[in-house]
């Protein structure tokens, strides 16, 4: 039996959008992409002929509702001319136009009959020959049908005409006439839906989903995307078992031998550790350390904040002896702040995938997790979001370190999100009181990848950095913030050596 040959797709020049529909829209075929108003329709739309012009394919845009000028000016806010290669047939009110020739080529859709307005569709397209059309709006058309049987009649009629014409055709629909009318749907090929989303603080956060497409696997579920100056970009959905890397999986030292005694050597390559702890333990500077340990070995780093400003970031490490700035205009660091609430989970994912896919980033920095789980306050998939990134980034060999505050400070605490399943490694940050100063212990609770220390171990922040003292075993209680002392003094730190220097 004869493979049944693929028919050759036609890119949509959306940035994502191809991937997420397995390479673009199939040749021939008539696709319906429905959202409404302000969803990023016509944009894609123009996106879709610019790419056919590019490769010297003709198109043709039929507008029921915006004028020549609007469609123009549109593309040029988003730094795009519309050239010979695409022609624009608008059927829209004459009133407004003085000149008397140009009404006599224009055509009133609300005042003509359907057939009519078909008719004069298929005779445009006749003239031009175009290889790509794009139809805007089929709410025009469901109106002047005045009926779900002549609308589906009509509908089928083009659709028939365009495949006979083997042209590939976006028909967009606004959803203003009727929401519900899935009378299309069965009819095209393809169908892709745009949604826009209001949450209660912060911009709009718009995604995309393929309900159907004949004949041809795609990417399931919802995608982000923006609309930017150029055009829309989307976010496919991020499916970590589609993406697999050889690496060694060898114990990364973190530059600090107490802290390495700690963690059984340090971090496994590949492997994710969360840093767990109240806020002003010291979360960022646990997590900054392995930066450095990696920069020193050659390898380069992405940090991500959600919490910090930069600025006081970078002056802040500094006075511990850690210059972000110098380790970024060498070009081993990359760091980022975030705005929480600008972002959509799927652009974050995208962002960081550049950073380890392009510029080979083989230690990344999430700080914190409390900010990126308000990037999606609406969510209640922020689990899963996360295991899809931390399993894409430990098959990428990337050793992930994450950051997340418990509320309060002393005492039972608790995190807005519980993800220590999910890391490989969790590293416990607490304070704690003894001889009149509040104090400072790490210990670790989880490391998959080997053994570790089940110590307790007090630590101090100086202009020399991190460091650590001997194990606390005459403490009890350290974690919960109130230690019973039951032996000696000796094993605490004493303010001389907060200057230990373990570099």
């Amino acid at each position: 039996m004869q493979p049944i040959p693929r028919s050759k797709k036609a890119r949509t020049g959306v940035s994502g959008l191809d991937e997420i529909l397995a390479g673009g829209l199939s040749e021939g075929r008539v696709f319906l992409l429905e959202g409404n108003p302000g969803t990023g329709k016509t944009t894609i739309a123009l996106s879709f002929l610019m790419e056919g012009a590019a490769i010297g394919e003709q198109g043709l845009y039929v507008t029921l509702s915006e004028t020549e000028d609007e469609l123009r000016d549109g593309a040029a806010s988003h730094g795009l001319t519309i050239d010979g290669n695409i022609a624009i047939f608008e059927l829209v009110p004459p009133e407004s136009l003085l000149d008397a020739e140009q009404q006599q080529s224009l055509l009133y859709s609300s005042d003509l009959e359907l057939g009519e307005t078909t008719k004069a569709i298929f005779e445009e397209f006749e003239r031009i020959r175009p290889k790509r059309v794009v139809l805007d709006s089929l709410s025009e058309i469901r109106l002047l049908a005045q009926g779900s049987l002549r609308y589906r009649r009509q509908i089928l009629a083009l659709k028939h005409y365009f495949a006979r014409k083997n042209a590939t055709v976006l028909l967009l629909d606004d959803l203003t006439s009727d929401s519900l009318d899935k009378t299309v749907h069965s009819v095209v090929h393809g169908v892709i839906k745009l949604e826009e989303l209001a949450p209660n603080y912060g911009s709009e956060r718009r995604r995309l989903r393929v309900i159907k497409y004949r004949g041809q696997a795609f990417r399931g579920g919802f995608h982000d995307f923006i609309i930017r100056t150029g055009g829309v970009v989307a976010f496919p959905r991020l499916v970590a078992l589609e993406h697999r890397k050889e690496f060694s999986r060898e114990v990364l030292p973190s530059g600090i031998s107490e802290l390495d005694d700690l963690l059984g050597g340090g971090l496994e390559r590949g492997s994710s550790c969360l840093v767990l702890g109240p806020a002003g333990t010291g979360k960022s500077t646990f997590a900054l350390q392995f930066v450095m340990a990696a920069i020193k070995r050659g390898e380069k780093a992405a940090v991500f904040v959600f919490d910090e400003e930069l600025g006081l970031l970078f002056a802040r490490a500094k006075t511990i002896g850690i210059d972000l700035e110098k380790m970024r205009g060498e070009g081993s660091l990359h760091i980022e702040q975030l705005d929480a609430a600008e972002l959509s989970p799927g652009e974050f994912a995208h962002r960081v995938r550049e950073r380890v896919d392009s510029a080979n980033a083989k230690t990344v920095v999430i700080d914190s997790l409390n900010g990126y789980q308000a990037s999606m306050p609406e969510e209640n998939a922020l689990v899963l979001h996360m295991h899809e990134l931390l399993q894409y980034l430990n098959r990428q060999g990337a050793t992930t370190v994450l950051t997340v505050a418990q509320h309060g400070l002393v005492g039972d605490m608790k995190a807005p999100v519980d993800v220590t399943y999910l890391a490989d490694s969790v590293v416990l940050l607490r304070y704690f009181e003894a001889r009149g100063r509040v104090r400072r212990a790490v210990s670790v609770i989880k490391k998959r990848t080997g053994h570790h220390e089940d110590t307790i171990r007090e630590f101090r922040i100086s202009n020399k950095g991190l460091s650590l003292g001997e194990p606390l075993d005459e403490f009890q209680g350290v974690l919960r913030g109130v230690p019973n002392f039951v032996g000696k003094i000796e094993p605490l730190l004493t303010p001389n050596q907060m200057d230990v220097d373990h570099s």
